[in-house]
């Protein structure tokens, strides 16, 4: 009799820690799938970062560039309005020269 009802209280036992050893693999089933959502929404997230900070860079380069061209642009019409009017200044002074050389 001592030996059944030993063998019940085990089995009893048993059964508990089974129960509860399913329990707890699904807890940990469920705290594995949290982290691995919470990592998969980070990584997500992280990725949309860095692709919205590739967009924002890549615009400023565009606009960069375009700004950098307008300056070149300008900077030849000045460049080529000053050699022109240096043209002219060497001109008229090649003329008075030319003047006062005869003149002497």
């Amino acid at each position: 009799m001592k030996k059944i009802l030993l063998a019940s209280l085990a089995i009893v036992a048993t059964t508990g820690l089974a129960a509860c050893s399913e329990k707890a693999q699904d807890s940990i089933e469920n705290a594995g799938s949290a982290v691995g959502n919470d990592v998969s929404r980070s990584v997500d997230t992280a990725g949309d970062k860095i692709d919205r900070g590739l967009d924002e860079t890549g615009q400023a380069i565009e606009n960069s560039s375009a700004r950098a061209g307008a300056a070149a642009d300008r900077a030849a019409a000045d460049a080529k309005r000053e050699a022109a009017e240096a043209k002219k200044n060497i001109g008229g002074a090649l003329e008075g020269a030319g003047r006062d050389l005869k003149n002497d």
